[in-house]
């Protein structure tokens, strides 16, 4: 019976570790040194599958992100319903990864729901240019708020931005993103943030499945693009850009094959 037991808890902890080990692999990496966005290195977009076992799908996978929301290819639709966010505030840091900065909330921020699943939110970061296109176009800055459901699968919402006026979270953030520049892998408190902040629409947008675009470059994540274009200063575009010191210009992977996939946007019927 005490054998059993035992046996019973052993079982316990080591199916405990695998599913930390998966959701570890499966998530984007914290410490995104072993890779770059030069095209022409060894350790470049072309190349990230070749890097570590797990990170193969980066090569493989057939529903990787980003890709170009080309007007041909998108179905209209008026069934998929505004897009629902409960998000309220909660403690914030801000990390330097490498390549890019990203905003972790440490508590409950909140969540979207879609399909009738619930995505908590996790964290947010961006990527200049934008990674998505729309008709070929690259735009100025990307924002990816990256959500999680409960038996670890992935939702994120991007929002696309263009040079004009500021964006009022960026400016809310400014002095924080400015005191980890030149740092790497330090975590720096910015006390409570309201995720409600970060402006979007969520009435108009582009749908399909996708991946992460950092490795491990995991598949079957759902992907919600916001229709309206926001606006970012040239200064504050090049603020979180710079504070990311990785001798790159850019930190945006190149659009990837859609293989067929379907990409919808939903519109709201207009009311006679």
């Amino acid at each position: 019976m005490k054998m059993a037991a035992t046996l019973t808890k052993i079982l316990f902890i080591s199916f405990l570790f695998l599913s930390s080990a998966f959701l570890a692999r499966s998530a984007e990496v914290d410490d995104e040194s072993e890779f770059s966005y030069n095209e022409k290195s060894e350790n470049g977009p072309a190349n990230w599958g070749r890097i570590h076992p797990e990170w193969s799908t980066c090569n493989t996978g057939k529903l990787q992100s980003p890709i170009d929301l080309l007007n041909e290819r998108v179905e209209v639709v008026s069934d998929l319903g505004i897009l629902r966010k409960y998000y309220k505030p909660s403690n914030a840091t801000l990390l330097n990864r490498g390549h890019d900065m990203m905003l972790r909330w440490e508590g409950d921020a909140g969540y979207v729901k879609i399909n009738g699943t619930q995505y908590q939110l996790k964290q947010c970061h961006w990527h200049t240019p934008s990674e998505h296109t729309i008709n070929g176009k690259r735009f100025n800055l990307e924002a990816h708020l990256v959500h999680e459901s409960s038996d670890g699968k992935t939702a994120v919402i991007g929002i696309i931005y263009q040079i004009g006026r500021p964006d009022s979270f960026l400016s809310m953030i400014e002095k924080d993103l400015k005191a980890l520049a030149n740092t790497k892998g330090v975590e720096r408190a910015i006390g409570t943030i309201d995720p409600k902040q970060i402006k979007m629409e969520g009435k108009r947008y582009y749908r399909y499945i996708g991946s992460l675009t950092t490795p491990p470059c995991t598949e079957n994540v759902v992907w919600t693009i916001d229709g309206k274009v926001k606006t970012v200063t040239k200064r504050q575009m090049k603020l979180i850009r710079d504070a990311v010191h990785d001798e790159s210009e850019t930190n945006a992977r190149p659009a990837q094959l859609l293989n067929r996939r379907p990409i919808k946007f939903y519109k709201p019927e207009l009311k006679p």
